[in-house]
């Protein structure tokens, strides 16, 4: 498949989480580690995982946090995502 965009990506990800949810997880987890992937769309990628995969979803959080070349907002959001599926 051809992708135009990384919302495209992420619209891919959100839609094979019906049929085939593990997928669906390590879809959205290459989504939010990509650091060529907007910051904006790593993070909604991020969010989807704790339904998916609660691991992943921690994983794909710690590499956005943790990477300096997206913006602190982000990286904020990022890590109180993580911090609250710690809680869980």
């Amino acid at each position: 498949m051809d992708y135009d965009c990384d919302e495209d990506r992420l619209t891919t990800a959100e839609q094979l989480a019906a049929h085939d949810p593990r997928a669906a997880a390590a879809a959205c987890l290459a989504i939010a580690c990509d650091d060529g992937v907007g910051d904006e769309v790593r993070l909604s990628a991020a969010e989807l995982l704790p339904a998916l995969d609660p691991q992943a979803a921690a994983q794909a959080c710690l590499a956005i946090a943790s990477d300096d070349g997206v913006g602190d907002e982000v990286r904020l959001s990022a890590a109180e995502l993580l911090s609250a599926a710690v809680d869980r």
